[in-house]
């Protein structure tokens, strides 16, 4: 029997080659964006699972009251993680991690910037990163030894054992390689090439015992057994305690498995990067039911080429239920037919994903969980797609099916009807959506930011150059290659650095509000192209004093409420910065975010960045050029190595720009899946009505005349369709759009071109068949009557 079943499914899928091959390729595709959308959101969740104690590591977290909210952050003290070690018995393994800016690595002539980082000796044993050669436990024991990756060991050693081998860092001092690890995988936090021991960083200077520093990743695995809801609060006084009171910041843990996708809070986890994996997923139920709708519209619309097929299996005994599992049989074989296509389609479309998403996706041929998880959605689909076509076509009455009675109904409201309107507006909303995407990250893009970002690049500064930056500046400046020169705490596209202790006169003693903070030596206005409103730039030529002088930004000054600030005293870190200029406030760190109050201190600051405004006389290349010949004769062991300010700019939007590209290429695709269903029901519709038509014609109706005779349901269905969309699509906006301090508002013509270019699509869609149909020659669909 289920040979004869298979038999006839397949007689009917050459039987009628254009309908199946409109529910074979429309679910294809959807089940094919299906499994692409699936795979990112399996490796979003996947991230730090594979450490063995994940359950057992957390990562120590921060939380105080700003200006009447409640926030939470990631960065701790230093000290805090030896301090745990030592007094919290609860605690198997403490371990800080900071990846900072890479440092250059030498090996002979190799020299190679790649990204690492310092960690405590009981890293590797706390997470899972495979040590290969060496021992997990001792490797970070010493201040000179390096661990690094199988890919970096290959770069600077080839195919040679690298234990006991020596890197040079930054052309100061020599490391020896006692740990050789597996690559960190994608699905990783840590992202690195080589890992130092913290003890290093001590060495430097880099570390510090105070508790008001937060400035370290602190990372603890608690002993078997021990309740982390319990030595959460046992910790939640921890910063208080040490520090006297003067800090009153709650320390609270969280998981290592939900970093990933939990950092927001709200007292406790609100939400995070999983709100994008929410909308993600809803987009691939949305796909799949788009594709399954199409399927189900096709299959009953039909139903009369099959009713006799139906009422003689009746006659001769067939059960209902045998004739469900009869249709819902050759549903999923169309499900499995579409499930290879689909399958390379995944394949085929995978880079321009991986590229789009920036990820490294495979599928896992290999993997037999993957061929379950395949089988199981393809029956999914099937189960989907053909379950209503099967209770519709077995419900079917014998006696008035072999009568030839069954008509088909032409009623105001139809199960048919209401699935053309729930895939349109499904449709509609990702319109309406991926419309207002764009139009914030333009009016984002579009933002004034307060500097200049043409010909501006800038450059880190390593210690040679610290030394020899003076004579580094005079050179630029007299070769005409720049016009303006300044160094700066960290690049102007960035905030490395905040505080909530600045003091001033009048302060409320209750206030506890964060500022960006910034330094600089002087010249900082002329080379990044800021505006003063009053007083003057910082310039220590004219001014010695001011190494300990000081600039606010307009809403630093609104909030510490100075009538007249300059002259203004403003302490931090125990030194007193003098108030000489006011500057508008610019965009530091986020453009969909507002901008935050700002000081910006003088020559006593600390230094990490060299900017350099470039002449615009000259080409690009030729002060590039000039630029480079300097750097080289004063720091001829390094690279030059700059960046483009408004190219590190840009790539503020890249998350943004990926995610609306995303949106838009699977609403583009759901209209084409939609519109390939309409164009079958249009197709059936007008077979369906040809000899009306063709009465039609004889009495004298144009051709004008029957195109919108049978084009006008559909388009009431899409009306209907964007009626319900759009409110949808309101609230669903609003709330994305409330995720942003600097945002559009809500505008009522992304609505309504929304809705015009949906007609416009549905009725290109039907009106092809509408007029192909409005111009046959009715002699032929009259012959028989």
């Amino acid at each position: 029997m289920l040979r004869n079943y298979f038999k006839i499914a397949f007689r009917n899928l050459l039987r009628n080659k254009g309908f199946s091959f409109i529910n074979i390729s429309g679910l294809a595709m959807g089940m094919a964006s299906a499994i692409l959308i699936l795979m990112w959101i399996q490796h979003e969740f996947s991230y730090d699972k594979f450490h063995e104690k994940k359950d057992r590591i957390y990562q120590m977290w921060n939380r105080s009251v700003f200006d009447g909210k409640l926030q939470s952050w990631d960065f701790t003290p230093k000290v805090l993680g030896k301090t745990l070690k030592q007094e919290m018995p609860d605690i198997q393994e403490v371990s800080r991690v900071e990846i900072r800016s890479p440092f250059l690595l030498i090996v002979g002539d190799n020299k190679l910037r790649v990204p690492g980082g310092f960690v405590d000796p009981g890293f590797l044993t706390m997470f899972s990163f495979p040590v290969l050669k060496g021992d997990a436990k001792t490797a970070l024991n010493n201040v000179y030894s390096i661990v690094i990756t199988e890919k970096l060991a290959k770069s600077l050693f080839n195919d040679d054992n690298p234990i006991g081998k020596t890197i040079r860092i930054e052309n100061k001092d020599n490391f020896i390689v006692t740990g050789l690890v597996k690559s960190p995988p994608t699905n990783s936090r840590f992202q690195f090439e080589y890992l130092l021991p913290w003890a290093y960083l001590t060495k430097i200077g880099w570390d510090d015992d105070y508790w008001g520093n937060n400035s370290t990743n602190t990372f603890i695995e608690l002993k078997p057994h021990v309740n982390a809801e319990a030595f959460s609060t046992k910790v939640k006084d921890f910063t208080i305690k040490h520090s006297k009171g003067q800090e009153q910041n709650e320390l609270f843990l969280h998981p290592l498995t939900k970093l990933r996708l939990y950092t927001q809070f709200e007292g406790k986890i609100a939400g995070g990067r999983i709100d994008l994996v929410k909308i993600f997923g809803l987009l691939a139920v949305f796909i799949l039911v788009i594709a399954c709708i199409n399927f189900m519209n096709l299959s009953t619309a039909r139903s009369e080429k099959r009713a006799k097929e139906v009422g003689i299996r009746k006659v001769v005994g067939a059960e209902k239920s045998t004739l469900i599992g009869q249709f819902l049989g050759e549903s999923i074989m169309l499900a499995f037919i579409a499930g290879v296509f689909a399958l390379a389609l995944v394949q085929f479309f995978l880079p321009l994903f991986n590229s789009i998403t920036d990820k490294q996706l495979t599928v896992q041929y290999t993997d037999i969980r993957f061929w379950i998880f395949l089988v199981s959605f393809i029956l999914f689909t099937g189960v989907l797609a053909g379950s209503y076509p099967a209770f519709y076509l077995s419900a079917f009455q014998p006696v008035r099916v072999l009568k030839g009675v069954l008509k088909a109904a032409h009623t105001s409201f139809s199960p048919r009807k209401v699935l053309v309107v729930i895939q349109f507006a499904i449709a509609i909303v990702l319109i309406i959506s991926t419309l207002f995407i764009k139009k914030q990250i333009l009016f984002s893009q579009d933002r004034e930011t307060g500097y200049s970002k043409d010909n501006l690049i800038y450059h880190f500064l390593t210690e040679d150059l610290v030394k020899k930056y003076p004579l580094i500046k005079n050179e630029l400046l007299n070769s005409g290659a720049a016009v303006s020169v300044c160094k700066t705490s960290a690049p102007i596209t960035e905030g490395w650095s905040n505080s909530w202790g600045f003091e001033w006169k009048g302060k409320d003693p209750k206030s506890k509000i964060i500022f960006n903070r910034f330094c600089v030596d002087d010249d900082l206005t002329k080379t990044i192209g800021l505006t003063i409103t009053q007083g003057r730039d910082i310039n220590l030529k004219e001014f010695p004093t001011d190494s300990t002088a000081c600039l606010l930004s307009e809403s630093a000054v609104r909030i510490m409420g100075f009538k007249d600030p300059i002259g203004q005293i403003v302490k931090d870190n125990s030194i007193d910065w003098h108030v000489v200029g006011v500057i508008k406030d610019f965009v530091l760190q986020s453009p969909f975010e507002n901008t935050q109050p700002m000081v910006i201190e003088g020559a006593k600051g600390w230094f990490n960045v060299i900017h350099i405004k470039l002449n615009n006389a000259n080409s690009t290349a030729q002060n590039i050029k000039t630029a480079e010949q300097i750097f080289k004769k004063y720091n001829f062991q390094f690279p030059f190595e700059y960046q483009f300010i408004d190219q590190e700019y840009a790539k503020k939007f890249n998350d943004a720009e990926r995610t609306s590209k995303l949106i838009s290429l699977f609403a583009a695709l759901t209209i084409i899946i939609s519109c390939m269903g309409l164009f079958g029901l249009a197709t059936y519709m007008a077979e369906n009505r040809i000899k009306e038509i063709g009465v039609r014609k004889v009495l004298g109706a144009s051709v004008i005349n029957i195109t919108a005779l049978l084009s006008k349901d559909f388009l009431k269905l899409i009306v209907i369709a964007i009626l319900i969309a759009s409110p949808i699509a309101y609230w669903a906006m609003s709330k994305w759009l409330q995720t942003f301090s600097y945002h559009i508002n809500m505008q009522w013509w992304i609505f309504i071109a929304s809705g015009i270019l949906s007609i416009l699509i549905a009725f290109s869609t039907v009106s092809y068949q509408a007029i192909k149909a409005a111009m046959a020659n009715p002699v032929k669909s009259l012959r028989t009557e």
